[in-house]
């Protein structure tokens, strides 16, 4: 059982992925860099802003977790699970995550962060 509330579980969780978005990110500036695309300005122009704006949430993130007395770390790693420290004002909780469930989920922060995030936005 954890005695981490939801909504701060899921901003250590975003603690985790975020820097994995990041990572991706990078990967494919660098990629595009290296490909025979004509017209690579447009799709960096993109990546670049979308970095930016994971950077500040990243960073907002990181500032209430250390307000708080959160922190996260990889403690293991295999093939087929990565395990994750969490420490909550005090107390130490060791959470196994399903390698392609991180995936998935970074996937979905990519979509989200690169085409949903301004679709949000004009609709609130």
């Amino acid at each position: 059982m954890t005695r981490i509330p939801p909504e701060e579980r899921n901003m250590i969780e975003q603690a985790i992925y975020l820097p994995m978005v990041l990572t991706v990110l990078n990967r494919d500036i660098q990629s595009i860099n290296k490909s025979t695309i004509k017209l690579k300005e447009p799709y960096l122009h993109l990546i670049e802003e979308t970095m930016k704006i994971v950077q500040k949430e990243l960073s907002e993130i990181k500032r209430y977790m250390s307000k708080n007395k959160m922190k996260v770390y990889q403690s293991n790693h295999d093939e087929a699970f990565t395990m994750f420290t969490f420490l909550y004002k005090g107390y130490e909780e060791h959470h196994n995550y399903f390698n392609p469930r991180i995936r998935n989920k970074v996937q979905e922060l990519l979509e989200y962060y690169l085409f949903k995030r301004e679709n949000n936005k004009t609709e609130a």
